[in-house]
């Protein structure tokens, strides 16, 4: 059994007891950390040459990719390591939910979906700032969800706008939300490894003994090098050769409220939320649909038995976590087509079985922990 040595806090770190069952899947945190200082370095340079001025803004976009030396590659890279960083993000979550590390950790599992909400407020406002067409659109369709708010709801529209509709006001204090919000996901992350260290990491396994742990360096070091230099060659790769293959055409306009685009979307990362809030004809309904659609993270916890069973064992839980997955992609696929038949009918049938995989998810753990319990009496 390893010691954490009372010395200095990298030295802890590098020898922290870590389970030696740990799989490729549980590089994803070092490597969402990695893409976290990317962007936030990244977005810091080209801070200096973004001008948020409705009328200059789409011109200094232009300037930065054609006139700044390097803003191309800084820009390409940023723009691509937020889809590459919730990619991550969802793999993340994925092991999360298969490993039932909600169990194990549920303050670190808060705080990590805490980090996935403002992590998609930051990209949203960020979506916004090229100010291209689909921008334009984009933050009018979404911020005009607010409205369906009882009462206030035009009046919250209006003080998110700061204006009568999405102009100079709202441009501006995108940008500042878009500045300062990484900083409030790396503090989150420093609050996410320490619950994490208190408690110690989940595992295959589903072991919570020290029996079984070696020293995180240089096992797992090494483990997660190999990691970085994956990301950053499919980052590159992006970057230099397809550095619009994961945009949309219309931000190539500049944004005009005169003409409005033929399929207003999302990111990639956000159409399963839009397809469940557009399969709902009522508006209040929708939003409400829309939120709980990642908000119901938060509530995995509540079906936790305190005891781990490894998903390798509860059959039930691995098919209840596939089917959420072709679920999941399913309606990601639905939030890019279309607004008509047959997209749209399929929608509604996706949405339920979307909620009803996760509400399975919350309770097959207890379940399945109560079977395993009576039978272990029953044959004692």
């Amino acid at each position: 059994m390893y010691k954490i040595r009372q010395a200095n806090p990298m030295e802890n770190l590098l020898s922290l007891p870590t389970p030696m069952s740990f799989s490729i899947w549980w590089n994803g945190g070092s490597i969402l950390g990695v893409l976290l200082g990317v962007q936030i370095v990244t977005g810091l340079f080209l801070s200096m040459h973004y001008t948020a001025d409705m009328t200059n803004t789409f011109a200094s976009v232009i300037h930065i990719m054609r006139d700044t030396p390097g803003g191309w590659f800084f820009r390409n890279v940023h723009a691509n390591g937020a889809s590459l960083f919730f990619a991550f993000i969802y793999l993340h979550i994925g092991r999360g939910l298969y490993y039932q590390s909600y169990i194990l950790q549920p303050h670190t599992w808060m705080v990590g979906v805490t980090i996935y909400v403002v992590s998609m407020g930051t990209a949203f406002v960020g979506y916004v700032l090229p100010w291209g067409q689909m921008s334009f659109w984009g933050a009018t369709v979404i911020t005009n969800l607010a409205s369906a708010i009882p009462y206030i709801g035009p009046d919250v529209v209006e003080w998110v706008w700061g204006g009568f509709s999405v102009g100079q006001s709202t441009l501006n204090r995108f940008f500042s939300l878009h500045f300062i919000l990484p900083f409030l996901i790396g503090g989150l992350s420093g609050l996410h490894l320490l619950f994490l260290h208190e408690k110690g990491s989940s595992n295959p396994l589903g072991e919570t003994s020290h029996v079984s742990k070696v020293a995180f360096h240089p096992y797992f070091t090494w483990k997660d090098f190999v990691g970085f230099m994956a990301v950053f060659f499919v980052l590159v790769i992006l970057g230099f050769f397809y550095p619009v293959i994961l945009g949309d055409p219309e931000n190539f306009n500049e944004a005009s409220s005169m003409v409005t685009p033929v399929h207003i979307q999302p990111e990639w990362y956000f159409l399963f939320a839009y397809a469940i809030l557009r399969c709902i004809p009522n508006k209040l309904g929708g939003v409400v649909a829309l939120l709980f659609s990642f908000a119901i993270l938060y509530f995995l916890p509540l079906g936790a038995s305190g005891k781990i069973i490894p998903s390798s064992f509860t059959p039930p839980y691995q098919v209840m976590f596939w089917s959420l997955v072709v679920v999941f992609i399913v309606l990601t696929w639905l939030g890019a087509c279309p607004i008509e038949e047959p997209y749209l009918s399929l929608a509604g049938p996706m949405t339920v079985l979307y909620f009803s995989f996760y509400l399975m998810l919350i309770m097959i753990p207890a379940i399945w922990a109560k079977i395993i319990s009576f039978e272990n009496k029953e044959s004692s």
